[in-house]
């Protein structure tokens, strides 16, 4: 029941970070939506900062988790390349993808707010190395200078792609993306 309770916290809290804001949302605000006693969310939350981290790495575990599921569908080497975008489209059209959590949690801390901020840091950094293994594993002869500029092309379009998409409310900006992500791999031969 206890790990039921904690991922209400979760679920509900993150919601309304992702929907209001970080700041707009406060701790009577998550307390009234969970229908739980202040008690109880202090029991398992020490602050609103700790709730925001565990929402973050909740956010980002399960965004990995499906996008790793996605890549390991497509057979074809470019298919996986370009498999962040194709993910990004179908959150987009099922109503989940409502722009970057992390973005937006970043948009309303500063860099003293370490904790939140290295946690949303270390996401960008996995994201931008599991896109540098597909990298590797996709693309012949490749040296670690060219994974890089590669994997972090690939990464910058993903960014801007889901940035603008939240800001238009379309997916136009993803599908330009993904048709502009094959120019870093114009000079690459795929396995």
């Amino acid at each position: 029941m206890k790990k039921n309770i904690k991922e209400h916290i979760i679920n509900t809290a993150g919601e309304l970070f992702y929907t209001k804001g970080f700041n707009r949302t406060g701790i009577n605000q998550i307390i009234d939506a969970c229908d739980i006693a202040k008690a109880t969310l202090y029991h398992h939350f020490k602050s609103k900062d700790a709730i925001c981290i565990a929402y973050l790495k909740h956010k980002h575990d399960s965004f990995m988790q499906g996008l790793s599921e996605f890549v390991k569908e497509r057979q074809e080497s470019k298919h996986q390349l370009l498999a962040i975008f194709d993910y990004l489209r179908e959150l987009y059209r099922t109503g989940e993808l409502k722009g970057d959590w992390g973005q937006k949690i970043m948009s309303e801390i500063t860099p003293e707010d370490t904790e939140i901020w290295n946690t949303v840091q270390q996401q960008k950094k996995e994201l931008l190395f599991f896109l540098g293994e597909i990298v590797g594993r996709t693309v012949a002869h490749v040296s670690k200078a060219e994974v890089e500029k590669i994997s972090g092309t690939i990464y910058l379009l993903y960014e801007s792609a889901i940035t603008e998409t939240y800001i238009h409310e379309n997916d136009w900006p993803i599908h330009l993306a993904r048709t502009m992500a094959p120019v870093a791999l114009q000079d690459v031969k795929l396995l």
